[in-house]
């Protein structure tokens, strides 16, 4: 028998998927207001000596890792392989996790850094845009994308964790191929538009 036969044996709970639905849309909404708040011109002094300058370098490189995993995680479930896939899924929801605490904790401390600012003043005047052109209206599209890809991906993917972990395995493949994509699209242009805003840090 199968890996993929012996967990479709395994038990609906049924119970337990409604309540840790609850749990997702709680998080959700906290998570929402957390990345509204983080937008405040207002942030919280670091204690002198504490420099988060490289969070967004760290932030890159988690996403990465994030996008690596679920290749990893889609190849194994492919070959039918049922352990690898939990793994590297899990280790993709970590990384994630990690990367939203420091994003969190980088935008509740840092200002905002605006693509074409080159003197760093906040504020992207007329001759910094018509310097970088067409490739700042290329990189607002993509952080757009990235975001909205980022805020919609989010239940979905809790979701989808949920099915797996109550054994609603039939759910869990139908709203996978739908997270997925999503998820895998956010992995990859959050490094691609961390390396296209990195001279302006």
């Amino acid at each position: 028998m199968s890996e993929i036969q012996e967990y479709h044996k395994l038990p609906v709970l049924a119970e337990c998927a409604k309540k840790m639905r609850v749990g997702v849309w709680v998080i959700t909404v906290l998570v929402l207001i957390l990345v509204g708040a983080m937008r405040s011109p207002y942030k919280i002094p670091l204690p002198e000596g504490v420099d988060f300058s490289m969070l967004p370098e760290v932030h890159a490189a988690l996403n990465t890792l994030v996008a690596a995993c679920l290749l990893a995680a889609l190849m194994a479930i492919i070959r039918k392989s049922v352990s690898w896939h939990k793994r590297f899924m899990t280790a993709a929801l970590v990384l994630s996790g990690l990367f939203l605490l420091s994003y969190v904790a980088y935008h509740f401390t840092t200002m905002e850094t605006l693509f074409g600012d080159a003197d760093g003043s906040g504020i992207v005047d007329d001759a910094e845009k018509e310097k970088v052109g067409a490739i700042r209206t290329f990189y607002l599209t993509l952080l757009f994308s990235h975001i909205v890809a980022a805020a919609v991906s989010f239940p979905m993917i809790l979701f989808t964790f949920v099915h797996a972990w109550t054994n609603d395995f039939e759910k869990h493949k139908k709203l996978a191929r739908k997270t997925f994509p999503l998820w895998f699209y956010v992995a990859v242009t959050g490094p691609i538009c961390y390396y296209l805003l990195k001279g302006y840090y």
